[in-house]
């Protein structure tokens, strides 16, 4: 292992179509820590307009790219919404995988994320909030996939993934008019 700044770094999110945004965010992660870890949220949620892609088809786009870099689990939703109830969630799910609580949170910066963490007393985990220099969300991402414009998708993906368009395509044209989702 490299001797990098922070032991543990996490970063969290449903990756519903991964982009460079996402990608700028957990490459900071891999610069600065010696492990990563990716959590996947909304992990239960497949085959809705919002959350069309499940969970081993978010987890395979990502190791695809990062191979061993990082270390990619599902985070289901439990319906508490973004608050320090969150977070415990959030840390209780590292603890179990990796056997000690991160010291470094890598997310975009989000007001919703601020307080994940105010209800552990004396922990200290430092949370670099990554800005929004790509101009891209996901739901754009997926109405590239329903406009069929490739060219426009693969501006803000990664190239290793360009092979993929036609498969997760199909799956986001699938998943319309599926407004039902437990994901907050």
């Amino acid at each position: 292992m490299e001797n990098k700044p922070y032991r543990l770094g996490i970063t969290v999110g449903r990756f519903q179509t991964f982009h460079n945004g996402h990608k700028f965010m957990i490459d900071k992660a891999v610069a600065l820590c010696d492990r990563v870890g990716v959590f996947i949220g909304s992990s239960q949620e497949s085959g809705t307009a919002k959350n069309p892609f499940d969970y081993e088809t978010r987890k395979r786009l990502l190791t695809k790219i990062y191979g061993g870099r990082i270390s990619v689990f599902p985070l289901p939703d439990i319906g508490v919404g973004n608050n320090s109830r969150w977070g415990d969630y959030v840390l209780d799910n590292v603890l179990d995988r990796f056997g000690e609580l991160p010291d470094l949170l890598v997310s975009g910066k989000e007001v919703r994320r601020i307080d994940w963490f105010d209800s552990v007393k004396s922990l200290t985990i430092a949370e670099l909030y990554v800005p929004k220099i790509i101009d891209i969300s996901a739901t754009q991402m997926r109405e590239y996939f329903l406009t069929g414009n490739a060219e426009a998708w693969k501006r803000f993906s990664d190239p290793v993934l360009w092979d993929e368009f036609d498969t997760l395509r199909a799956l986001v044209e699938a998943a319309q008019g599926n407004n039902k989702t437990a994901s907050i």
